[in-house]
């Protein structure tokens, strides 16, 4: 399966974060393996938009305030950078999420202006990459059909935490139900 690349055509870059790759406080294993595969979709595409975790030093998805996650993706701080690996030259804009320090905020879409933002370019279709299949990447791709968008997942773009053995499977299946197809990078011809 082949698809050509289309003027309407996007790619999400969901969190693609120091802090999420290995030597992080959160890291996703083998969290840096999927730049390769970011950076071709990237180069095939004709609009690339980025999201990232940008905490206050008091977020609610904390330990210290009584949530699952270590401090991490602190807004300002070395591990909310971008990953040097991510070529950052094709980024049209980065999306902050994750702000208020009393709200989680998985998706890529909440409280950022995306949806809004990609429509203003005439963007019909998503391709999805970046971390964490099976928390951001997932709630990403589910508001992204909400939203009324095709959604492709690039799936050797993406890594998953794996809290629980087989969660990034039951995300990308989570994901295929949705209406998202599944795809490589390479399918971008």
């Amino acid at each position: 399966m082949a698809l050509s690349p289309k003027s309407d055509d996007a790619l999400l870059v969901v969190d693609p974060q120091v802090d999420f790759c290995p030597g992080g406080t959160l890291a996703v294993p083998g969290g840096d393996a999927i730049f390769p595969a970011v950076n071709r979709a990237a180069e095939r595409l004709p609009v690339v938009v980025a999201s990232r975790d940008w905490h206050p030093a008091d977020h609610v998805s904390f330990q210290a305030r009584g949530g699952p996650w270590p401090v991490h993706c602190q807004a300002g701080t070395p591990g909310a950078e971008f990953y040097p690996a991510l070529d950052r030259s094709r980024l049209d804009h980065v999306f902050s999420k994750g702000t208020d320090p009393d709200q989680e905020a998985y998706s890529a879409f909440q409280g950022t202006g995306l949806a809004d933002w990609l429509r203003g370019r005439g963007v019909h279709r998503l391709f999805v990459a970046g971390l964490a299949t099976d928390y951001c990447v997932l709630a990403s791709v589910l508001d992204a059909r909400g939203e009324g968008f095709e959604v492709v997942v690039l799936e050797d773009a993406i890594g998953a935490v794996e809290v629980k053995p087989g969660d990034g499977r039951r995300a990308v299946e989570d994901m295929q139900r949705a209406g998202a197809t599944v795809g490589q990078s390479g399918v971008l011809g």
